[in-house]
């Protein structure tokens, strides 16, 4: 019985130890990396609702477009997309609250983000803009079109259903029990800073449909997430409920009279279902882009511009 509790004994030390020289390497490895990133020069910004949005603008005759990227995503993820699309229209996008450059500013919940698009499309002078969002954004779109319907043209679910994430995501509880600084920051700062990772995790999302990151571009994916404030918004993030629509409520939209597009990749398995998005929302059967993921819009903007294209047509 002696033998066992000074076995244990030493275990709890080695324990401590352990748990020891990682923390303080942990808080070694936070402050030499406190510096944030400078924003890109030239960025624009509007008063939309209760915040300062960053946006970009393209095109200058046709019919208002504005687009809503999703999850970790900026106005930057269009850049594939928008030269194409503003031969026929005016093109909008803007960073999503909590992302890319725009103000972060709490709750991040669906009426909040929701909030800032219809605050978008106030401070544009828009008249009934088709909307266009991306996975995340996609939620987005539904919310503002479901709370004001008289003041949008069109919607276009791309790569996304609107609903929440399956099984409601990892416990909210659990997830602010288990990460905690400083270990969460340490790991947020190695993640960001392997290329080989978010080459990765583009490259699954893209199905390795589209052109291999160079460093440049991996920097351009991750600056806005080394921004002033920008950790202290991820984790808000991570620690509420995915921003989403309930099904019963997107269903509303089926009673809407706009027109209604969806366009998913068919290797897409981040997105949902696109033939169940399209008779929850009552739009036409979805166009499937054969041997495309999750990123249709780097992928395939030309098939994406087209269907975005069909959809301003109708309205």
């Amino acid at each position: 019985m002696k033998r066992l509790v000074r076995v244990l004994r030493r275990i709890f030390v080695v324990l401590v130890v352990i748990w020891l020289v990682v923390t303080g390497a942990s808080f070694t490895y936070n402050f030499a990396t406190r510096e944030r990133a400078l924003p890109p020069p030239g960025l624009r910004f509007v008063q939309t609702a209760d915040l300062q949005t960053r946006y970009e603008s393209w095109g200058t005759t046709g019919s208002p477009v504005v687009l809503v990227h999703g999850s970790a995503e900026s106005v930057e993820s269009w850049s594939a997309l928008v030269p194409i699309l503003a031969r026929n229209h005016r093109v909008y996008a803007y960073d999503i609250t909590g992302y890319g450059y725009s103000e972060r500013k709490a709750p991040y919940t669906i009426e909040h983000l929701a909030a800032q698009l219809l605050g978008f499309v106030d401070a544009m002078k828009l008249e009934k803009p088709v909307l266009v969002g991306h996975s995340l954004g996609a939620g987005v779109v539904a919310e503002a079109a479901l709370e004001q319907p008289a003041r949008i043209g069109g919607l276009m679910f791309l790569d996304g259903d609107g609903l929440p994430l399956p099984g409601g995501g990892p416990p909210r509880a659990l997830v602010n029990t288990l990460i905690v600084d400083p270990y969460r920051t340490t790991a947020l700062r190695l993640a960001l800073g392997s290329d080989r990772l978010i080459r990765s995790v583009y490259n699954n999302a893209c199905a390795n449909r589209c052109a291999p990151l160079t460093h440049d571009e991996v920097q351009v994916w991750t600056r806005p997430f080394r921004q002033p404030g920008a950790e202290k918004a991820l984790w808000q993030m991570v620690g509420r409920d995915f921003p989403s629509v309930q099904p019963d409520r997107l269903a509303l939209l089926k009673n809407l009279p706009l027109p209604k597009s969806v366009l998913f990749g068919a290797l897409d398995n981040q997105g949902g279902s696109a033939e169940q998005t399209a008779t929850r929302i009552g739009a036409p059967p979805p166009t499937i882009l054969p041997n495309q993921g999750h990123l249709t819009l780097i992928s395939a903007p030309n098939e994406v511009a087209a269907a975005i294209n069909q959809l301003a047509a109708r309205v």
